[in-house]
């Protein structure tokens, strides 16, 4: 009969920490995907996140639907237009 009891709240407490797991793990997932290395767009504005750790500034050369543009960027993320006139961006291979 104590068996009978005690599975529902065995059970219940697995549930509960399995759903914690889950929940901490899916909270963590989308900073990475909010701001992925190089080029990214919202539904409004581009972005170029620079991931170095050295505090390297890179040449970036953006595609802006007229004759491509370059821009100096520093670490981490820099708005770089509206999505709507830019169509992509890339590292250059050289610093600034």
């Amino acid at each position: 009969m104590r068996v009978r009891r005690s599975l529902p709240a065995i059970i219940g407490a697995l549930a509960v920490g399995l759903g914690m797991t889950m929940a901490s793990s899916a909270s963590a997932e989308p900073a990475a995907v909010q701001n992925p290395c190089g080029f990214y767009e919202t539904h409004s504005d581009a972005y170029y996140n620079h991931c170095t750790s050295d505090g390297s500034r890179i040449v970036i050369e953006i595609d802006d639907w007229g004759p491509n543009s370059e821009r100096c960027v520093g670490p981490g993320v820099t708005w770089i237009g509206s999505a709507s006139g830019v169509d992509g961006a890339w590292y250059t291979g050289r610093t600034c």
